[in-house]
């Protein structure tokens, strides 16, 4: 009886030494980092191959962006023109043509028709092609995002921009901040070198 009462108390004794050490042990510390997505099509401080895949998509369509912005200030000088002519009309000092009016009325409204058509094409196109030219680079940065957060030991890097604009972030720790430490990272890998898949 009194070696199973030894045996007892040396369990008990044990199981508590082994509490008091798992209580002592220092918790793991798990490392987030918050990366600012903006920045990394930054011309100056940005991911390189972005901004080139992006400098190259804005040179594609500056000639559709600007027919389409001639479009609006016409269309704001046509708007004004109406304004000044409907004032002379109430006004009744200046008698003004009904023809005049209408026929500016029918040139503004069918170059707004025109204009919405033409910007929504645009928007089209323009989507079609930034995923055909931007979108390939995007993942790649995505896959090497994955091997940068592998390699300093994150267990998540979030994308600050997004939770912002979601208003989910409030404020943090600028030393989180691993935007220009990826960016860094990114740049620094061979021309011809895409993230292996994780």
């Amino acid at each position: 009886m009194k070696t199973f009462r030894l045996v007892a108390a040396s369990f008990v004794f044990a199981a508590f030494l082994a509490v008091s050490a798992f209580a002592q042990a220092a918790a793991p510390t798990t490392r987030i980092g918050l990366v600012n997505t903006f920045v990394f099509e930054d011309p100056k401080a940005g991911i390189t191959k972005l901004v080139t895949a992006s400098t190259s998509l804005e040179g594609e369509f500056k000639t559709p962006g600007a027919e389409l912005q001639t479009m609006y200030t016409k269309i704001q000088t046509l708007e004004n023109e109406l304004k000044a002519l409907q004032k002379q009309v109430q006004d009744g000092k200046v008698p003004v043509a009904q023809q005049t009016v209408s026929a500016k009325s029918e040139e503004y409204e069918k170059l707004g028709r025109d204009f919405k058509f033409k910007q929504e094409d645009l928007k089209a196109r323009l989507d079609r092609r930034r995923q055909t030219v931007v979108g390939p680079v995007w993942l790649d940065v995505m896959k090497a995002m994955q091997s940068f957060a592998k390699e300093k030991g994150y267990a998540v890097i979030l994308d600050g921009t997004k939770l912002e604009e979601a208003g989910i972030l409030m404020a943090f720790d600028e030393k989180h901040d691993v935007t220009k430490e990826f960016i860094a990272f990114y740049n620094a890998r061979p021309a011809g070198t895409t993230a292996a898949a994780k």
